[in-house]
């Protein structure tokens, strides 16, 4: 049987291997130059390839649960015993995150191309797919270098994050032409823009804090760890992980930062008394110096109204304000960074459009598709790379 796989990402390398350990004969069609660019840019070029704690619970979509019969199918286990039957060496962090040995994406990438490197397996990069007919019971798939003829056509053509490493809307639209819709798309796994006033002059500062994202009173996402500010709002892994509630969480969002996560009001106030009758002569802006970066320091004294005056001159009232901004530093958020900076696609193809146990569509039979391209996208840390190798493998079993 001819199978044509659409995409040469991670979800589309692990359907063409998987289609050609089948007995099949594949085309794998991908529009760089080369395979698996935007896998090289994964967990800071590490490549965080998957995470211990894979399960539906860290996965989002119309339909979250769509996605358990794929992660349960090529668990992580079976992930893992096979990338090291292929040669890999990995290493896991106790936050459950699997890194290969080499901390090279490269490593994952070399195992991968070099699977692929076999008679059954036709690789035709540099090659954009603009259509996809219907053609008795098979399919004609129609490129820049051609027409091509097959049984099953399988669509891993990606999402629209990441377009300087081969994001795009192709897989949507490829879709369309057979019938199927998608839902909303928007950017995840991205930046905060928020009132760019204390962030712009704070660019370039890190901090440990707990994050909340808000519409009102009603809290949308938490999250703690490493924040960084930028020129435009706010960054870093604690952002990232809950970056998908603030793009789809519509107007009237902040985000709150807690830079003293584990104190009571009462120890912050008490720690700022201390603070305040230690100062001598210091500036009030000094307040915070030796526990906050200096410059973030200054900016929270600044936030409260206090600045140039003494420190030893605040009141209790006054330092309870500083004490507020300290542990509930709140920003405007005016949305976040576009999909050329988002590592993931939140929304996709319809789920319910396919069938959870196969990939295929219940449109139109024979045809596939995996990866996030679909309506799946998982949280950060490992999670959507195993939703592309357990789905690429599903889909590449194409089953008859």
């Amino acid at each position: 049987m001819n199978v044509i796989v659409i995409g040469g990402g991670a979800a589309g390398m692990m359907a063409a291997i998987t289609a050609a350990d089948c007995g099949h004969s594949v085309t794998l069609l991908e529009r760089q130059a080369r395979v698996g660019r935007k896998l090289m840019a994964t967990g800071n070029g590490r490549c965080n390839l998957t995470n211990r704690h894979a399960a539906p619970a860290h996965y989002h979509g119309e339909d979250s649960d769509w996605c358990a019969y794929a992660l349960a199918a090529f668990d992580v286990e079976a992930t893992l015993d096979w990338f090291a039957g292929h040669g890999l060496v990995t290493t896991t962090e106790d936050s459950g995150r699997v890194y290969p040995y080499s901390n090279m994406a490269g490593s994952v990438l070399d195992v991968l191309r070099y699977a692929l490197e076999r008679p059954d397996i036709t690789l035709c990069a540099g090659c954009t797919v603009s259509r996809i007919r219907r053609r008795g019971s098979g399919f004609t798939v129609e490129t820049d270098q051609g027409s091509f003829a097959a049984d099953k056509v399988i669509l891993c053509a990606g999402g629209a994050a990441g377009s300087k490493v081969g994001g795009v809307m192709d897989g949507y639209q490829l879709a369309k032409q057979l019938g199927h819709h998608r839902t909303a798309l928007y950017p995840s796994l991205v930046q905060l823009k928020t009132d760019p006033t204390y962030p712009r002059a704070l660019k370039g500062v890190k901090a440990e804090a707990a994050v909340t994202i808000r519409r009102g009173r009603e809290v949308l996402a938490e999250n703690r760890g490493e924040i960084l500010f930028t020129e435009y709002g706010v960054s870093g892994p604690a952002i990232f992980e809950i970056s998908r509630a603030a793009a789809t969480g519509g107007e009237g969002l902040t985000v709150e930062l807690d830079f003293l996560p584990d104190w009571t009001d009462e120890a912050t106030m008490h720690w700022l008394r201390q603070r305040r009758d230690g100062a001598a002569d210091r500036e009030a802006g000094t307040l915070l110096a030796g526990t906050l970066h200096s410059r973030l320091g200054q900016m929270v004294c600044k936030a409260a109204g206090f600045t140039n005056q003494g420190a030893a001159t605040l009141t209790d009232r006054e330092l309870e304000k500083i004490g507020r901004c300290l542990r509930r530093f709140t920003l405007e958020v005016q949305g976040v960074c576009g999909f050329d900076q988002a590592q993931v696609t939140a929304g996709g193809l319809r789920t319910d459009e396919f069938d959870p146990e196969t990939m295929e569509s219940k449109l139109v039979p024979g045809f596939y598709a995996c990866g996030e391209v679909l309506d799946i996208d998982g949280d950060c840390g490992g999670y959507n790379l195993q939703w592309a190798w357990s789905s690429g493998h599903l889909a590449g079993l194409v089953m008859t």
